[in-house]
């Protein structure tokens, strides 16, 4: 019955529409997500990738993400809610403790941004390198000829797992009365409206998956390798391959 009842709720067009609709509350969570995304890949990705180029600051880099990783989101927004700035104030857009929101949220962005970023420009191949260095090539050069077009599927694999995450996790909004989809589900569930805090979860996971469907599309476009049989059984020396948590360790060592 309550996977009727929830089906029975996505289908009647009346709760998609109004200021409390779920499309509204969708546009809401997608704005607040993109820009919470925007703000993390602007301050942490040309830092990863000029400390990857200059081969610097690995163990600063990798370790500072790690630390991002183990701090509670919710916890974080907790703390910037009661302060008092930013606080509960209206932001635009973004409803109420808007600003406080976005910044909890880019800071759950970064990890994978900047650890990916990092990883990828160090996992060019010595090589490769050094042939940019025998062509002539200055430092600028080699980074936006040679490095970053190799490193972009890993740097873009780090953006796409941190939209992911910053997807659903930004439901943790409605908890500081907040906009997004995240007032369905809490108002649900209070509510013992079990088919409306569900029904509320089912949109968030189906966007997510579109999400990671259109993050995969961009990440094979930007990917120079070109396709083949070897694709199949793995990347070629020549395109970063390892992960970011085979990779943290080595690199902070």
């Amino acid at each position: 019955m309550i996977f009727l009842d929830t089906w029975a709720y996505l289908t009647d067009w009346s709760h998609w529409q109004g200021d409390d609709g779920l499309l509204q509350l969708l546009v809401q969570q997608l704005l607040l997500s993109v820009t919470a995304l925007a703000i993390a890949v602007a301050a942490g990705l040309p830092v990863a990738l000029w400390l990857g180029h200059l081969g610097r600051g690995g163990f600063l880099a990798i370790n500072i993400s790690n630390v991002g990783r183990a701090v509670p989101t919710f916890a974080l927004l907790a703390l910037l809610v009661t302060a008092d700035f930013p606080g509960v104030t209206t932001f635009g857009p973004y409803g109420r403790a808007g600003l406080a929101t976005l910044i909890a949220l880019a800071l759950f962005a970064l990890p994978p941004i900047i650890t990916n970023a990092y990883v990828a420009v160090r996992e060019v191949p010595a090589d490769v390198r050094q042939a940019a260095d025998g062509m002539g090539m200055t430092g600028l050069q080699k980074f936006t000829r040679v490095e970053l077009p190799l490193a972009l599927p890993l740097v873009m694999s780090g953006v796409r797992l941190a939209l992911v995450q910053v997807w659903a996790t930004a439901t943790i909004a409605a908890l500081v009365a907040g906009p997004g989809l995240g007032r369905v589900i809490t108002d649900g569930f209070f509510r013992s409206n079990y088919a409306k805090g569900i029904a509320g979860a089912v949109v968030v996971a189906v966007v997510a998956l579109l999400l990671e469907l259109l993050a995969g599309t961009v990440q094979r476009a930007v990917d120079p390798t070109p396709a083949g049989p070897s694709r199949s059984r793995g990347r070629g020396p020549s395109t970063p391959a390892r992960t970011v948590d085979q990779a943290a360790e080595p690199v902070g060592s």
